[in-house]
């Protein structure tokens, strides 16, 4: 779908994607095109590129750091940004915590901690899920008990995804246990140098290790790290996963992986001729592009006439399922497309590095890890099925 700018607009585009071909380092470049894993340097290095422009938090206001862009110019922002490529700006900090801190935190953790998240001085991780709270997340038991100025923090989070990098963690706490079960949960902020946290990685089904188990053993955090009120995290929690699951939909990047899938399809033959030219994928093809484009066209309604400067509401949910089964459809034709060549798993073909000689064409043997990664997309920032359930309720009216 190829969106109608006026001059202006088309002339704030071509002036980011020259930005970004001018400074996104080439080594950062090459990974992301190969589907390499990146580190927390290549992360930083291109964050404080960003940051330098003027340009790592489009979403923030003006006075916190932001850029004043109408929402249809954040918008061609971030798909420049997906189709350079360029590696994915960490959600956690800006896009997460970022704007709880702007909107419920006090004078002296908005001073403290914005700062540090626009220069990545703070890697940030999320503490919400636990081993028995995931979709049902007011179950949660991690506990924080009031001693002097402090809580003692005692309990485990899971699926803690770059923990081993954070410096700092979001945590949802269990302050109280009377009422119902929302109604008694604080939002924390935590350094993660603190005594008595443990970080243990968890290995995922392409063998790498983003995610982690991170236990509070009577882990000491200042009173002062509260945002807001206490027994009142719920309501920030609800706010911090509205602007998660907007952040997930990545039109822009789903739209460069469809791009890479033609690609590869012109390239791989069918009885002879590209598989791009068999009607029947070429059918699929097509669906998987109307639904993107339909994506897109949700993306840019809610956009609107440049007013919706809100915080996401319910429709996020939308943009969460759509998106991630977009992302899980694009990776399973990429493997139909390569076919027998995508079957080895080799886990270390995701490694920057590696030079073993590929089982048919290069870009086949990194496929098979890419593909069981993306699995958990439709979990991940609450199951799809938790937001249908939201659709149905808070936008159908079920």
């Amino acid at each position: 779908m190829d969106v109608k700018l006026n001059a202006e607009d088309a002339a704030f585009r071509d002036e980011v994607r020259q930005f970004i071909a001018d400074n996104l380092p080439a080594d950062i470049r090459r990974r992301v095109e190969t589907g390499k894993r990146l580190s927390k340097d290549d992360h930083v290095r291109w964050q404080r590129v960003l940051h330098q422009k003027g340009w790592i938090a489009p979403h923030w206001p003006v006075e916190h750091g932001g850029t004043g862009w109408s929402p249809l110019r954040r918008y061609i922002f971030e798909e420049e940004l997906g189709r350079a490529p360029t590696p994915r700006i960490i959600p956690f900090g800006l896009a997460m915590v970022g704007p709880v801190i702007m909107t419920f935190g006090d004078d002296r953790q908005k001073a403290h901690y914005l700062p540090r998240i626009l220069s990545s001085e703070d890697w940030w991780c999320q503490g919400y899920s636990e081993p028995g709270a995931g979709s049902d997340l007011a179950s949660l038991q991690t506990r924080a008990v009031a001693d002097g100025d402090d809580y003692i923090v005692n309990g485990q989070k899971t699926w803690t995804t770059m923990a081993q990098h954070a410096d700092m963690i979001f945590c949802l706490v269990r302050t109280s246990t009377a009422g119902k079960p929302q109604e008694g949960i604080s939002f924390l902020l935590i350094d993660m140098k603190s005594a008595g946290i443990e970080v243990r990685p968890i290995t995922t089904l392409d063998g790498g290790q983003e995610v982690n188990e991170v236990f509070f053993d009577d882990v000491r955090v200042p009173k002062a790290n509260l945002i807001g009120g206490e027994n009142k995290g719920w309501t920030y929690a609800k706010f911090l996963l509205g602007h998660e699951r907007a952040n997930i939909a990545d039109v822009g990047r789903s739209k460069r992986e469809l791009a890479r899938l033609e690609a590869i399809a012109s390239s791989e033959l069918s009885d002879g001729r590209p598989l791009l030219d068999d009607p029947a994928f070429r059918s699929r093809l097509a669906a998987l592009e109307i639904e993107l484009m339909a994506l897109e066209s949700v993306v840019l309604r809610m956009l609107g006439d440049g007013t919706n400067s809100g915080p996401p509401g319910p429709e996020a949910s939308l943009l969460k399922v759509k998106g991630t089964e977009i992302q899980q459809k694009i990776t399973e034709l990429l493997f139909e497309a390569i076919g027998p060549y995508a079957a080895p798993f080799v886990t270390e073909a995701l490694d920057d590095g590696w030079n073993e000689a590929p089982i048919g064409p290069d870009y086949a043997a990194p496929l098979a890890p890419y593909y069981f990664n993306w699995r958990k997309a439709s979990i991940y920032g609450g199951s799809n099925e938790i937001q249908k359930n939201i659709i149905a309720k808070m936008v159908l009216g079920f």
